[in-house]
């Protein structure tokens, strides 16, 4: 009897970042032969990727090796959490392998070691477009690793090192392949896409017969020939950013950008070490949208930094009111292991910070709810996300998936999961939009 090919389980923690270093994984994994495992008990071995970056995240990480170890016991560790071995061993010694983030050719090794391949050709067959964890419509497109920033409560440049751009011939071609297999949105991301090419010193690369440099605006305005939702992720507010806003009047990418302000004092910004933390925020934004009316901007926020005064955070609610932000996420500061804000000034109390936190999502809320009200009435462009009975669950070019909100189709059940449909807004809540089909369908 011929025998069965070895079996691979993953856990996949963290961000959507995180999630690409796991289908690289997969897809590596899948060229070699390997099944990929659904449970624990259909695994050989399981591959926990796992994130770093706050101690919430490290205890989740610890948390999700204790279980795999407990219900496989044979427990391959990599991603960010990986950079501090001694972390890992000191809890959970009988791991058999450690690597660091973005590591497949270590993980690669330690699986062969661990659980060596069998090579037969009916097995090692792989997609163009590679092994996915995403529904078929979007996918994530990671330009960069690492990042150059030194964020005072960030250690992600001592877990994934400096900025390392991927040539943009490469990215375009990996762009290239997902359409062809289906997908309709383009998620671009990275730890800073606005820094994307400096490395590269603007490298030049022909696609599709024309001439593009390494960096952010042609990397935009290439993504967007492709003819599919080309969403930004991770943008800094830097100067040379305001070219892409035209791109998004002109209907070239999406009108979203995903921008990490952090905070609005400029004295807590300081202290954050924020790149583009001395540029006029508030005017730029307001230039933005003269340029570009449909613009959604979408940010995360930290509330309760080491230090933050009364009047600090004031002023951040403030900066909230006229920034008018449609998008918006916040986070109580947590100390970071390694991180140097943690020596800036005094923690903020527990208490303390858990009132702000409620105060300012209290006040992004209303102003999310204002921002929605406004579109009752519209007609515009979802994306279908999945058919919940005779309602389509889908998203417009506001709503990046899972973080955002959803459009509620009323009487969709028709619509097909993928599907580019118009559709009229009938009412809206707090985040979320109801709507209707509308009489003329655009091209998919």
């Amino acid at each position: 009897m011929r025998l069965r090919p070895p079996r691979v389980g993953l856990v996949s923690l963290g961000c959507p970042k995180a999630l690409v270093d796991s289908e690289r994984i997969l897809t590596g994994l899948r060229a070699e032969g390997y099944e990929v495992a659904p449970t624990y008990q259909d695994a050989d071995l399981v591959v926990v990727n796992t994130c770093g970056f706050i101690d919430a995240a490290v205890d989740e990480s610890l948390d999700a090796i204790g279980e795999a170890l407990a219900e496989n016991g044979r427990v391959i560790v990599t991603g960010c959490l990986g950079a501090r071995p001694e972390r890992i061993r000191e809890r959970h010694p009988q791991v058999l392998g450690i690597t660091g983030p973005h590591a497949y050719e270590e993980v690669m090794s330690a699986v062969h070691e661990h659980l060596p391949p069998r090579h037969d050709p009916r097995f090692d067959l792989v997609p163009p477009q590679g092994i996915r964890l995403t529904p078929r419509h979007y996918a994530y497109l990671k330009v960069s690793e690492g990042c150059n920033n030194r964020c005072s409560f960030c250690i992600i440049p001592s877990l994934r090192g400096r900025l390392a751009s991927r040539p943009l011939d490469e990215v375009l071609r990996e762009a290239e392949r997902l359409v062809a297999a289906g997908v309709k949105e383009l998620l671009v991301i990275s730890q800073d896409t606005s820094a994307y090419g400096t490395d590269l010193r603007h490298a030049r690369f022909t696609f599709r017969g024309e001439t593009y440099a390494a960096r952010f605006i042609d990397l935009a305005r290439a993504l967007g020939s492709l003819g599919v939702w080309v969403r930004l992720h991770y943008v800094y507010p830097y100067p040379h950013v305001d070219a892409v806003i035209e791109l998004m009047a002109a209907g070239g990418v999406l009108p979203y950008l995903d921008v990490p302000f952090q905070h609005g004092s400029a004295s807590v910004l300081r202290r954050m070490r924020r790149p583009a933390h001395a540029e006029n925020t508030l005017a730029r934004l307001k230039t933005w949208r003269s340029q570009c009316p449909d613009l959604t901007v979408r940010s995360t926020f930290i509330v309760g930094f080491p230090g933050e005064t009364d009047a600090e955070f004031e002023e951040l609610l403030a900066w909230l009111d006229e920034a008018e932000l449609d998008r918006v996420g916040c986070f109580k500061y947590s100390p970071v292991e390694g991180a140097h804000a943690n020596a800036i000034a005094p923690l903020v109390p527990a208490e303390v910070q858990e009132e702000r936190y409620a105060r300012f999502m209290l006040r992004a809320r209303e102003i999310s709810a204002r921002r929605l009200a406004a579109r009752v009435g519209r007609t515009i462009e979802v994306l279908v996300d999945r058919i919940e009975d005779s309602i389509a669950i889908a998203r417009s070019a506001a709503d990046a998936p899972e973080i955002d909100g959803i459009v509620r189709v009323r009487g969709g059940s028709a619509l097909r999961v993928g599907e580019r449909t118009l559709v009229e807004v009938t009412g809206a809540d707090d985040y979320d939009l109801e709507a209707k089909r509308a009489r003329a369908t655009p091209s998919a």
